[in-house]
């Protein structure tokens, strides 16, 4: 089962070619500076398919390494 859509994946493809174009922007509504790194790109194209409710995972957050690092101070105790 693949873990993105097909559009999404475009979306990805049209994202790095706006960036080697030099047209692709971040920041609120475009108004920051010219995209410099391609995973900046794909980051940027892969929010923009969530807010269109296209299928894309969650972004991966901090929870689990908070977790393991409660973990490592709990057995450094011991």
């Amino acid at each position: 089962m693949a873990r993105y859509s097909r559009s999404a994946s475009k979306d990805v493809g049209s994202a790095l070619h706006r960036k080697k174009k030099g047209t692709l922007k971040s920041g609120k509504g475009g108004k920051g500076g010219t995209v410099k790194s391609e995973k900046q790109a794909i980051a940027i194209a892969l929010s923009e398919a969530r807010k269109k409710g296209k299928k894309v995972p969650k972004p991966k957050t901090a929870k689990k390494k908070v977790a393991k690092k409660k973990a490592a101070k709990k057995k450094s105790r011991r």
